[in-house]
């Protein structure tokens, strides 16, 4: 039998592209984007309505109950700034795939029958969600450079789809497979399962595209090289928007429907009103990255969200239960606008996808560092004052902060 042939350079440069070709179909991409969005919320917000179960299976303390929402979020912030790192090394996709993984993988710890693996599920969630959330900008904007601000409308748009979906669908899952919150909470891991299978042919095509051969017709210049954005003003103004912003977020997450039902509305009533809040952050996640992408500025925007989380508050301090739908409808729209808002300045404010991924591991570092402490701060001054007023004057003017934050970090000039 004779040696196989050799395959000429140009007949395997050729095959190489044309594989890297079949897993490049903007449908594929879009779905992939799409399932893993889905992802990045779900399994934080389907523990809610489990967290009382949870703490009779284990006998926790409020405290230590606290910590399972407390924890992913706190983890969060100390994942991103690891992110760019991971994806110099080994590049946004495999990354972005291992990180799914990695989540279905907590999904699944944190159902085991101990208190341990309930806290280690709940760390290895928010470090994946972490890196989720530092790669996608830079990926949107590398693939969809001239539709970045529309793509990340479509994927926060779709981050805040799978909260309400998993919110919504947690106890009748329960009821359903009849395994208790255990496979409940544990059924999510098979909606990572799905996006990592999704999200595989990105992978196969980087893995094509770094084999196959470039031809450059003439000179390269160097790349630009990328600075640190912790030495940024413009950088800080970002981070210190979406960190308040998500405070304000997290901090009515924990504590709204409590609020609503300590001023007399029936815990059933103050449910709707919360879910129908979280309904309209969908509207708000869409609409206000697709506005900031038409504009060279969007510091009337900023200040357009700041100022509507501000009346939202304001609205529930003098009214909390006649005004309930009306502050319930305004903080949607501002929560969820300044979501899309905050991941619209990341690509928006760099120029490159290296540093959208610096940019955006700072700003999500601070960000859900400063957001952790909002359920926990709203809580001490609640106990402190056996009311719910101081809060939300805090609340109030942290909405100003956001609003000074935000008016800088709306400047047409990038980090």
């Amino acid at each position: 039998m004779s040696a196989a042939r050799a395959v000429p350079p140009a007949l395997d440069r050729e095959v190489r592209t044309r594989s890297a070709a079949r897993f490049a179909h903007p449908a594929l991409l879009l779905a992939g984007i799409v399932l893993v969005a889905l992802n990045m919320r779900a399994c934080l917000a389907a523990v809610s309505p489990m967290v009382a179960e949870i703490q009779r299976t284990f006998g926790l303390s409020a405290t230590a109950s606290g910590l399972i929402t407390t924890v992913p979020v706190l983890f969060q912030g100390v994942g991103a700034p690891l992110t760019p790192r991971l994806t110099r090394r080994f590049g946004t996709e495999r990354v972005v795939l291992g990180a799914v993984l990695a989540l279905g993988a907590g999904v699944l710890l944190r159902v085991l029958p101990s208190v341990a693996a309930l806290y280690a599920g709940c760390v290895v969630i928010g470090v994946a969600i972490a890196v989720l959330n530092v790669s996608m900008p830079g990926l949107v904007k590398r693939e969809f450079p001239h539709k970045a601000a529309m793509m990340t409308g479509v994927y926060s748009t779709t981050m805040l789809v799978g909260a309400t979906m998993a919110a919504a669908l947690s106890v009748p899952l329960e009821r359903a497979l009849g395994g208790g919150w255990r496979a409940s909470l544990g059924a999510w891991s098979v909606l990572a399962l799905v996006a990592a299978v999704a999200w595989l042919p990105q992978v196969l095509r980087a893995r094509q595209e770094r084999t196959a051969p470039v031809r450059v017709a003439g000179p390269v210049a160097p790349p630009k090289p990328v600075g640190s954005p912790w030495r940024s003003a413009l950088a800080w103004q970002i981070s210190v928007f979406m960190g308040v912003s998500s405070l304000l977020v997290y901090t009515l997450v924990a504590w709204m429907p409590t609020i609503l039902a300590d001023h007399g509305m029936p815990r059933g009533e103050a449910g709707l009103v919360f879910a129908f809040s979280n309904l309209v952050q969908v509207v708000g996640a869409f609409l206000v990255p697709l506005l900031a992408g038409r504009m060279t500025r969007q510091r009337g925007l900023a200040l357009a969200m700041a100022g509507l989380n501000g009346a939202g508050v304001l609205w529930l301090l003098l009214a909390p239960v006649s005004g309930a739908w009306f502050s319930a409808a305004v903080l949607g729209l501002a929560q969820g606008g300044s979501l899309g808002l905050g991941l619209a300045f990341i690509v928006l404010r760099t120029d490159s996808v290296p540093g959208a991924a610096r940019l955006g591991g700072m700003s999500q570092a601070v960000g859900y560092l400063v957001a952790a402490a909002g359920p926990v701060g709203a809580g001490a001054l609640h106990q402190l004052t056996g009311g719910w007023d101081v809060t939300l004057v805090v609340l109030l003017a942290l909405a100003a902060v956001a609003a000074v934050a935000g008016w800088g970090a709306g400047r047409d000039r990038t980090v």
